[in-house]
C-alpha cells in the first residue's frame, strides 16, 4: 500500500528537480559569461533559424506511431511464421520498432535545423 503513495511524489519531484537544475545551470552559465565581459545579447540572438516546436512534435509522434504499427505487424508475422510466443513477440517488437522510430525522428529533427 505504501509504494503506491510514494510513486506520484517521486515523479513530480523528479520533474521539478530536472527543471530546477536546468534553470540554475543556465543562470550560472550566463552569470559566468557576463562576469568575463561577454555581451548579454548573445543569449537573445534573433538571426538564428529555429524549427518550430510543433513540427518536431508532429514528426516524432508520426514516426512513433509508425514504429508501433510496424511493431504490431512484425509481431503478428513472427507469431504466425516462426511460432513465437505472443507474450514475447508483441512487447519486444513494439518497443524495438518504437525506439527505431524515435531514433529516426531524432536524426530527421537534426536535419531540420
Amino acid at each position: 500500500m505504501g509504494s503506491e503513495v510514494i510513486v506520484l511524489p517521486v515523479i513530480f519531484g523528479s520533474v521539478f528537480g530536472m527543471y530546477y537544475l536546468y534553470i540554475s545551470a543556465r543562470n550560472r552559465e550566463r552569470l559566468a559569461l557576463i562576469e568575463k565581459g561577454a555581451d548579454a545579447t548573445i543569449f537573445y540572438s534573433k538571426n538564428r533559424r529555429i524549427t518550430p516546436v510543433w513540427r518536431v512534435v508532429i514528426l516524432n509522434l508520426a514516426l512513433l506511431c509508425i514504429g508501433i504499427g510496424l511493431g504490431i505487424f512484425l509481431a503478428n508475422l513472427f507469431i504466425h511464421s516462426f511460432n513465437m510466443e505472443e507474450d514475447v513477440a508483441y512487447p519486444a517488437t513494439i518497443f524495438v520498432m518504437a525506439g527505431i522510430g524515435l531514433l529516426l525522428g531524432f536524426y530527421l529533427t537534426k536535419k531540420m535545423d
